[in-house]
């Protein structure tokens, strides 16, 4: 283990993160009885530009007069290079209570777009005396994104979160494929006259994991655009469930209940940590640092693995 520790990153569950345009007001009372653990509001792609003033003042008065309960509550401003991101920020917290938690930053290119959200939401907060500071969420979706990663992950204090939006990113990199997630028909390898599909998404929600990782943010899988197809979402879930993501959003109410499945460790695998760790217990107390669990070796290494499950485990189940 390096000299310099990885940090924790913030305790909360965040299996689900429910998207919703800031311009329908009806969603916004049905997406607080949801069980989605996050709720993102948007203001960015979902909402028109001739409408983003009025999402805007919709999306305030849903923070104001909704009783959230305990789900992390998140906005999605509009992107930096767009002129609607800086009135987002400063209406939206001068306007809005404490009850927001976090800002989601969209189109992330680089450490510097950080810094200047970092400075404006510093800016108000002082100003307007906010006394809970506000969480940054980002999106990598383009290839200066995924390049300036790790920087990103360690620009401010505020990072709390990172996801992959799959359809701008594929976009930026020049991928040829209009699907938003999941397998992809032309990206297979031949063994024979069998087709075996590869997951392209891989390298680059391994990168933004390794990065959250080392810098205590939280990796989230982005968007599956084909809201009919339950087992392509799950398939995909569990492989970012299996790289060290926390949790995946759902663009159509079906999908929460998918992510929370795959993100919520299951009762056979909680009860297998548990077994590990007390098999580890009793090679400690017998002054060993390997013992065999089912016939396969487990060690301290075993430990680590298993108190990742049981920790994510009590923290969702309270």
């Amino acid at each position: 283990m390096s000299f310099r520790l990885q940090p924790a990153p913030p305790a909360r569950p965040n299996r689900c993160q429910l998207f919703g345009p800031g311009s329908n007001t009806k969603l916004p009372p049905k997406m607080a009885a949801s069980d989605a653990d996050v709720i993102n509001l948007d203001l960015e792609d979902s909402v028109a530009p001739s409408d983003k003033d009025n999402a805007r003042a919709q999306v305030i008065a849903a923070i104001n007069d909704i009783d959230w309960g305990t789900k992390t509550l998140s906005v999605r401003i509009n992107g930096l290079d767009t002129p609607y991101w800086y009135r987002d920020v400063v209406d939206v917290l001068e306007q809005a209570g404490d009850r927001l938690d976090q800002i989601m930053i969209p189109k992330v290119g680089c450490g510097a777009d950080i810094y200047a959200v970092d400075a404006l939401v510093t800016a108000i907060e002082t100003a307007k005396k906010r006394t809970k500071p506000i969480a940054f969420e980002v999106i990598i979706e383009s290839a200066a994104g995924i390049a300036h990663v790790e920087e990103i992950a360690a620009a401010s204090p505020r990072m709390a979160a990172m996801s992959l939006g799959a359809a701008d990113f594929a976009a930026s990199m020049g991928m040829q494929t209009t699907g938003i997630g999941g397998t992809q028909d032309n990206y297979y390898m031949l063994h024979g006259d069998m087709r075996h599909y590869s997951d392209p998404w891989h390298w680059a929600q391994t990168a933004i994991v390794a990065a959250c990782r080392t810098h205590g943010v939280l990796p989230v899988d982005g968007p599956f655009g084909d809201f009919s197809d339950d087992e392509g979402y799950r398939a995909q879930a569990r492989r970012s469930a299996t790289l060290g993501m926390v949790g995946k959003w759902a663009i159509h109410p079906k999908q929460i209940a998918l992510a929370n499945e795959v993100f919520t460790p299951s009762d056979a695998a909680v009860s297998e940590a548990r077994e590990i760790l007390a098999a580890m217990e009793t090679a400690k107390a017998n002054g060993e640092g390997a013992t065999v669990y089912k016939g396969r070796l487990v060690d301290i290494a075993s430990i680590k693995q298993a108190e990742v499950i049981v920790q994510q485990y009590e923290m969702i189940t309270g």
